[in-house]
């Protein structure tokens, strides 16, 4: 709606009325033409209330003009109004039958769980300064049952399901592509309050027995399970802290330069990955990340395959082995101590299920 000036006085030409021409030039003003006796009397009642008008006319022409204005405005308005705002897409009025998909969330996940899953295409849910695309609608079902058993399944069965319904996040919303950073690197999920988690990649989620899929596709596969269980690490700690000694193992390195550090090199100073060289919080909920998914071989395979000598940093083999067997012992203790969990049990079952889909 265009915004109507009001703060402007409008600015009128007074035009006399002139009401007969052969008086027009004999008389100054109504009030000598009607005080003529030359004027029939059955004409000066008229005559006063032509007067009457005159005035009103003369006296109210600003008020008049602005009244014209402000009813001109308002049917331009009228005229730009929306009608059916309800048929407008994201205003509330996009509806949708429910589908397979839904009935599947609905069944597997928000019953149970007390989780919505937001698939239909929202920016608003995601960064609105990078470029994103929806998640394919055949990808929902397999990326979120494989998620539940994975993740969920796994958790209560080694603690219970009034955990998971406690702590588990309530709202995720998924895109299919990546989100790229300046800085070269892709964020593959993010967790906001413990409440709201965004997965991204989803369009290229292919697990064994699908047509295309092929063993590089496991890389995507386990990045997927990894960036859940980072997050939901971020969630239990948020919720009762880790023991402060984490911090000092390997504290001096932390870096925001780590997207510039390989795997390889992060594990010679004693992190799991380059990015747990990025905070301590982040290292300690990628130790359990990468312990769940890689399972304890995987995992005991990384710690065995730093090379002997020493790093760019000066951290020796044993000391880079050493301070990564700390980081595993205060986890495993953590789950212990904090959450009754036995997270070497828990291990085990992540990543069998792990393994069904890439092996």
């Amino acid at each position: 709606m265009s915004k109507i000036q009001t703060n402007k006085q409008p600015i009128a030409k007074v035009i006399p009325i002139t009401f007969a021409r052969g008086w027009k030039h004999m008389y100054p003003s109504y009030d000598e033409l009607i005080m003529d006796n030359r004027v029939p009397r059955w004409l000066v009642p008229l005559l006063e209330r032509l007067k009457h008008v005159k005035n009103f006319l003369v006296n109210h022409t600003q008020k008049i003009v602005f009244f014209f204005c402000l009813i001109a405005s308002l049917a331009a308005c009228k005229k730009d109004s929306l009608d059916k705002v309800d048929s407008i897409p994201g205003l509330g009025g996009d509806t949708w039958g429910a589908t397979p998909i839904d009935k599947w969330i609905n069944d597997s996940l928000t019953i149970p769980f007390n989780i919505a899953v937001k698939y239909k295409w929202d920016q608003f849910e995601l960064s609105l300064n990078k470029t994103l695309v929806p998640p394919k609608e055949d990808k929902i079902i397999p990326v979120l049952s494989s998620i539940k058993k994975v993740w969920l399944d796994t958790y209560i069965a080694e603690k219970d399901s009034m955990f998971m319904k406690k702590y588990v996040p309530k709202f995720f919303a998924l895109a299919g592509s990546a989100s790229w950073n300046t800085d070269g690197t892709i964020t593959l999920g993010t967790a906001e309050g413990g409440r709201k988690v965004v997965l991204y990649v989803l369009n290229d989620f292919r697990i064994k027995g699908s047509p295309d899929y092929k063993p590089s596709d496991s890389f995507n596969i386990k990045q997927m399970f990894h960036t859940i269980e980072h997050e939901f690490g971020h969630i239990l700690h948020q919720t009762i802290m880790y023991p402060q000694d984490f911090k000092s193992i390997t504290v001096g390195f932390y870096t925001s330069n780590w997207n510039n550090v390989s795997d390889a090199n992060a594990n010679k100073d004693g992190f799991v990955t380059a990015y747990a060289e990025s905070a301590p919080d982040e290292d300690f909920v990628e130790m359990i990340a990468m312990m769940l998914i890689e399972g304890k071989g995987g995992f005991d395979a990384i710690v065995n395959r730093i090379p002997p000598g020493t790093s760019a940093n000066n951290v020796t083999q044993a000391q880079a082995v050493n301070k990564l067997r700390q980081k595993e012992a205060i986890v495993v203790n953590y789950f212990k101590d904090t959450w009754g969990i036995n997270f070497y049990s828990l291990q085990t079952r992540v990543r069998a299920q792990v393994e069904k889909l890439i092996k």
